[in-house]
């Protein structure tokens, strides 16, 4: 039997090698990996436990996206995939780079946030908030002005040799919804749909040709001002209330508790909280106010770059 064909990658600083072709991802040299993602039948896979949808096993945990897939993340460094008959191979991908990709990265120890950040004058910058809250719409504004995108949804925070944290780069595309889509000037009939029957599409970034990781200089978390507010508000959180923010909007974080180590979670965040600026931004709930609210963050760092 001949070996299978294996494709190199490159995503969260990490290099992955997949039997499965994953055109969302950047292209990476041949070489040793620090991920391997294969094909296999998991129904010997005996649950030990299952919850919402992770079953624990001895060596990690498989996730169960009903009429998708199932994924056996081992350990930090291997998937395996096993597709429903029929589904479509783009709703194996979603499942794969996101979900199970970040119980991958909380078994390596890594932080996660559920956020988009785009790059300011060399420096990492991370909106972090609810599925809905206009993570990926404000990220495309930026981008649409020319600052390059370093991920979208899942925001991978590490630490340099000096302690510093950074932020790797992720897949480099953005995926919105058709109202953000239309008011950028685009078509959505260009555009793949994310999932099937979904009307959120992805967007291929234009300002993302390198996966080189950014130092991290701010997170702001997006809550509204209610519907009869008619500005934008920037608040520098501090001590508990910044560090319950991080917490609040690590990706997967709920996974955590099952399998991850809670101690590491606290700590890395508490050192986050110390080294990086972390600020509440308020806009008025529609969509008009996107562009004022990218004018106001724009200026706000111009002003305290720190």
């Amino acid at each position: 039997m001949n070996a299978p064909r294996h494709f190199y990658y490159t995503l969260f600083g990490l290099t992955v090698r997949s039997e499965i072709e994953l055109p969302e991802l950047r292209p990476a040299d041949r070489g040793d990996a620090d991920v391997d993602i294969g094909l296999r039948d998991l129904g010997a896979a005996a649950p030990a436990r299952e919850v919402a949808g992770l079953t624990l096993t001895p060596d990690g945990v498989v996730l169960c996206v009903p009429r998708i897939s199932r994924y056996l993340i081992e350990q930090g460094c291997r998937v395996f995939v096993d597709p429903e008959e029929g589904v479509s191979p783009r709703n194996v991908r979603l499942f794969l780079l996101g979900s199970a990709f970040g119980a991958l990265l909380h078994q390596r120890g890594l932080l996660p946030l559920h956020a988009n950040a785009i790059v300011i004058e060399g420096r990492a910058v991370a909106f972090t908030g609810r599925s809905g809250a206009g993570k990926s719409t404000l990220a495309s504004l930026f981008h649409d002005r020319g600052h390059r995108l370093l991920s979208d949804d899942v925001c991978v925070i590490d630490f340099d040799g000096a302690g510093q944290p950074i932020v790797h780069a992720g897949i480099p595309h953005m995926r919105l919804w058709r109202d953000s889509l239309e008011r950028s000037g685009r078509t959505p009939d260009d555009f793949e749909a994310v999932l099937d029957g979904r009307d959120k599409y992805t967007v291929p970034a234009r300002w993302s040709d390198t996966a080189e990781p950014a130092p991290l200089g701010a997170v702001f978390t997006l809550a509204s001002a209610g519907e009869d507010a008619r500005q934008v508000g920037i608040r520098r959180l501090r001590g508990a209330e910044a560090l319950n923010a991080l917490i609040a909007n690590t990706y997967r974080g709920h996974y955590i508790a099952r399998f991850g180590d809670s101690r590491r979670h606290w700590a890395t965040s508490l050192d986050l909280v110390a080294k990086v600026p972390i600020f509440e931004l308020e806009r008025p709930w529609s969509q008009d106010w996107f562009g004022p609210t990218v004018d106001a963050v724009a200026a706000h760092l111009r002003a305290d770059p720190q």
